[in-house]
């Protein structure tokens, strides 16, 4: 045999080829492992395949079934950073610490670039390069569980990577990693707009035949092609871009248009009922101080689409409600005395405009204009109503039961974790009752498909939310709190109150810090052993009716209960046999609420902040964390 034939056999035969080795997404750079629990590693290979696991100086075998392989390591205590090499692929700054799987629709997601004026200076000072964040893009399908998560990475919690982080998850991990001093992952897995259904899987609704029949409907669904019945109408085009000078130049001069107060909707304004655009405009004076300077543009929050445009320049759009418009003017656009600001709103159903109670201004930083006020507008194109068709639409995969779970939690279920945290419900409000059993539901499920009945799950109840109501009242928002205020009956979960958190013209209202907070504190109790900690507000446990009041007692009233801001109580309501309620005397007695009404000689029943939006609720424990509404009438 040659000499050089020899040499090659050596080769390969002390050093063999490097494994195809696949691993899934959430092993990476930067990734947070669980400490403390033994942990599982897994990707996929050939079946022929080595694979070689090091790790903190020690050396694992992986074992295979089919393509997959998996290796178990020991438990590891909180520390690094590590190198994690693969069969030659080499993860880096690999930390030990806790990891917390975060999951829900657009409260979750939120980030902290939509609050960062809100809190400007943890956004300047981020420097936790220990909390990690896995942020999963959005996927769906209803065909079963996907064998990865979509691509992704783990960011650093500095000032690069801090406005990527969910604001809610942001506040939570960092007191956490404030008070212990371990590296915090976060793995948010999050759909805005989304039900529970979605995030449950196929095993989970095994006592629920309605939701099986539903699932395989979804799978065996097709696309019907629209049938010979159906009427296409053609829009005209909006008159704003199509005549010979647009209507955001600055060189247009109106004629015919209305005039508006802003903000506020059209369809309060003189135009009733309609979808499409609309444009807007104002004039406004800019001081000598001010020209030439960069300045940013805020037009609160509009509904829905918007292009914005100052001096005919176009500053910014947004293509749907929620964000808040916050649009930067370059130097040299602003000049001195009058300047045109122009919005061209698109709006496809119910109620466009711009929405009240928001920021409406321009500003440099040091001097603020207020761009409410008297504005013009004029109708630049109208969309014709909807027509039926002949056909179906597929259902949307994120709607459907086990369509996100399947893509987005169902391969992260061997990664260890510490717990999990889920804010959602707002996409369930119209279907409360239902709420009851699908949360309860979701916790089984995620804990059995993670191996450990009793991994903490901690929750948010929704926030307030919509028009303040002035008089009792039922209310869908107030009955799915009392849905998530139920599951606390499962065993080792906590729930974060948020009814002081809320807008009410706002479904993302932009305090996360008291929400992550709070979150935070229901961790250090559930799931790091603080078990004096006061980490919940005062929760209804039981009433006794007298002959004319009803005594309310409660559980986590830490050192006392107290009516925060003083003052009367508020908010609680009480009614007779009947249940006809109105307002109520209450009062303080220790650690007992006392409720009473000269109208109601004979009461039977109470409720506490029971509505959308229960303004002025003040029942709160002394370390200052609000009690949940609660009714003592449930399901009778």
């Amino acid at each position: 045999m040659k000499p050089i034939v020899v040499a090659l056999l050596a080769i390969l035969f002390f050093n063999p080829v490097t494994a195809q080795v696949t691993l899934p997404q959430l092993i990476s750079d930067h990734m947070v492992l669980q400490r403390d629990v033994p942990l599982t590693l897994w990707g996929w290979s050939a079946p022929t395949d080595k694979v070689i696991v090091k790790i903190a100086g020690h050396t694992y075998k992986a074992t295979h079934s089919g393509n997959s392989w998996q290796v178990r390591l020991p438990s590891m205590k909180a520390g690094g950073p590590y190198t994690l090499e693969i069969a030659g692929q080499v993860v880096r700054d690999v930390l030990v610490g806790d990891v917390w799987f975060c999951s829900g629709q657009s409260n979750m997601v939120l980030p902290m670039e939509r609050v960062k004026e809100k809190y400007p200076d943890e956004v300047a000072n981020a420097d936790y390069p220990e909390i990690r964040n896995f942020f999963v893009p959005t996927a769906a399908d209803v065909h079963g569980p996907a064998r990865d998560l979509p691509a992704a990475h783990w960011v650093k919690g500095d000032t690069a990577g801090v406005l990527g982080f969910g604001a809610a998850t942001w506040f939570f991990a960092r007191q956490l990693y404030q008070k212990y001093h371990v590296p915090i992952g976060i793995i948010n897995s999050s759909v805005g707009g989304t039900p529970i259904e979605a995030w449950i899987s196929e095993q989970g609704y095994k006592d629920m035949p309605a939701y099986a029949e539903r699932i395989a409907r979804a799978k065996n669904a097709v696309v019907v092609a629209p049938g010979p019945g159906t009427r296409r109408i053609l829009r005209e085009p909006d008159q704003g871009l199509s005549g010979p000078v647009k209507w955001f130049d600055t060189s247009f001069t109106p004629e015919g248009w209305h005039p508006f107060w802003m903000p506020g909707y059209w369809a309060d304004q003189g135009v009733k009922g309609l979808n499409g655009v609309v444009w807007f405009r104002k004039e406004i004076d800019v001081p000598e101080s001010m020209a030439g300077k960069p300045a940013k543009l805020f037009v609160g929050r509009i509904v829905d689409a918007d292009e914005t445009y100052v001096n005919g320049v176009k500053v910014g759009n947004i293509t749907y409600q929620y964000p808040p418009r916050r649009y930067n003017i370059p130097a040299g656009l602003l000049k001195s005395g009058k300047n045109l600001i122009v919005v061209r709103i698109t709006n496809t159903s119910g109620k466009g405009g711009f929405v009240p109670d928001k920021r409406y201004e321009l500003t440099d930083g040091t001097t603020h204009i207020d761009i409410r006020g008297d504005w013009t507008y004029k109708v630049g194109q109208v969309f014709p109503p909807r027509v039926s068709g002949g056909g179906f639409a597929l259902p949307s995969a994120q709607n459907e039961p086990t369509g996100l779970y399947n893509t987005m939690v169902a391969p992260a279920v061997q990664y260890a974790i510490k717990g999990f945290v889920w804010y959602q419900g707002e996409a369930n409000t119209f279907e409360p009752v239902e709420y009851k059993k699908l949360l309860p539901a979701l916790i089984a499920d995620w804990r059995e498909k993670w191996q450990l009945s009793t991994l903490p799950f901690l929750y948010v109840q929704l926030p307030n939310f919509l028009e303040v109501q002035y008089w009792p009242s039922e209310s869908q928002w107030a009955e799915l709190r009392e849905a998530e205020l139920d599951a606390l009956s499962v065993p080792n979960t906590a729930m974060a109150v948020t009814i002081d958190a809320g807008e009410w013209n706002d479904i993302h209202p932009l305090d996360k810090k008291d929400v992550g907070d709070r979150l935070a504190l229901a961790a250090e109790h559930l799931a790091y052993g603080e078990k004096d900690l006061v980490y919940s507000g005062p929760i209804y446990q039981s009433a006794v009716v007298q002959t004319d009041s009803i005594v309310l007692s409660f559980t986590n009233t830490g050192s006392g209960l107290m009516a925060k801001g003083g003052g009367d109580l508020q908010q609680f309501a009480i009614a007779g046999a009947d249940k006809k309620f109105i307002w109520a005397d209450a009062r303080i007695l220790g650690d007992k609420v006392v409720v009473s009404s000269p109208d109601i000689p004979h009461p039977v029943y109470v409720r506490y902040a029971w509505a959308n939006n229960p303004e002025g609720a003040n029942l709160y424990n002394k370390e200052g964390l609000p009690a949940s509404p609660f009714r003592t009438d449930e399901g009778l």
